[in-house]
């Protein structure tokens, strides 16, 4: 029998949740890291080896895929969970974000935009309805409502206009979208860093209901504290009893200070991208492999970690095969990335569940303080 899509929290400290998210696709874990797949694959992983390193969800990218392979291709051939072997649940973002950044190759009107590819130049039109369609094809588990990422810095005049036109699409959004059991439509919170204009857009969102919430238009540039103020406003607005998801989200400082602000869900391609090039985060703080010190270092990059990075490799080999531009040491600073970022949230959500997210919080970042000590 599929599943229902439900989320059940199994307690909480302070405003930190420990939850599950059942799906069509099975369980999350809350809170979640999902590592990005943008173009159906998580760069330098196989599944299996994202997998190993804790993920119970993925993300995939709306924009890419429709443009390459093509959502229909991907339909044809099973869609996303078969055709890049991933059975577990998946989360497509709605392509705005890709699109609003594509400036001077794009157009926003009320319908949609149109865009020209970054690939060949071809010219596309992105809408609410369109892009539930292809998240349909795609069979996302977590389809994200079209939504416009207001840049930052934004007059409140312009968040204004632009969280509004949101809504608009986030409603359309809801009207195009297939329900289907065991699957979910998150809808995404706009209005910049105004108090105001989130909590409007909260409003708004509760009245159309979606299965999950999602936390937009942060991380583009206002600096952690101020992204911290917003959500301290942010999620308490939110329905208790539904996921809250911050999108693009990010440092691992960040994440601990987001979950204790009442966040459930992150991604970001933070720990891929810097996994290819040469940056290790660690229990103390971040690495870079390239640096002439690692040489002659014996040492793994975490002596705490399990991954097989740390387990079967010297910071000297890292070393090494960085220098020499050899893929596997991407492969393994990436490998250890998301280990160690899947070790956070397990260690978030047992420290939840015994009630001791604040002794967890401080234990971190006082070991991101002391910093790596090299014996050498």
């Amino acid at each position: 029998m599929t599943k229902t899509f439900e989320f059940k929290i199994s307690c909480v400290d302070g405003a930190a949740r420990r939850g599950t998210l059942n799906t069509a696709h099975g369980e999350i874990r809350t809170p979640a890291f999902m590592p990005v797949g943008t173009a159906a694959t998580v760069k330098g992983m196989t599944p299996e080896a994202v997998r190993e390193t804790g993920a119970d969800i993925l993300l995939g990218n709306t924009y890419h895929l429709m443009l390459r392979p093509g959502s229909e291709r991907v339909k044809r051939l099973g869609g996303l969970h078969k055709f890049m072997n991933w059975e577990r649940p998946i989360l497509t973002d709605s392509g705005g974000f890709q699109v609003m950044s594509l400036n001077e190759l794009r157009k926003i009107d009320e319908n949609g935009v149109t865009f020209k590819s970054h690939i060949d130049g071809q010219r596309f039109e992105l809408t609410p309805e369109r892009s539930m369609q292809i998240q349909n094809d795609l069979d996302a588990t977590i389809t994200m409502a079209f939504d416009e990422c207001t840049p930052y810095p934004a007059t409140e005049e312009v968040a204004a206009s632009s969280m509004r036109r949101s809504m608009r699409w986030a409603a359309r959004s809801r009207e195009a979208y297939e329900q289907r059991a065991g699957y979910g439509l998150f809808g995404i919170v706009q209005g910049s860093t105004y108090e105001d204009l989130r909590l409007e857009s909260v409003a708004a969102l509760t009245g159309i209901g979606f299965e999950g919430y999602a936390v937009g238009g942060l991380a583009v540039g206002e600096g952690q504290s101020e992204m911290f103020r917003t959500l301290e406003f942010t999620t308490p607005a939110l329905p208790n009893d539904k996921p809250r998801y911050l999108m693009g989200v990010g440092k691992p400082d960040d994440l601990v200070g987001a979950v204790m602000r009442g966040i459930d869900m992150f991604d970001c391609v933070l720990p891929t991208r810097s996994g290819r090039n040469a940056q290790g985060f660690t229990r103390y703080g971040t690495i870079n492999i390239r640096n002439a010190r690692h040489a002659d270092d014996p040492r793994p990059l975490d002596e705490r970690c399990a991954c097989p990075a740390c387990r079967n490799y010297s910071r000297g080999y890292l070393h090494h095969l960085f220098k020499a531009k050899e893929m596997l040491g991407s492969i393994l600073l990436t490998w250890h990335n998301l280990h160690y970022y899947q070790e956070i949230m397990a260690g978030m959500r047992a420290a939840i569940e015994a009630g001791k997210m604040a002794d967890f919080a401080l234990d971190f970042f006082a070991m991101q303080e002391k910093g790596d000590i090299d014996p050498v």
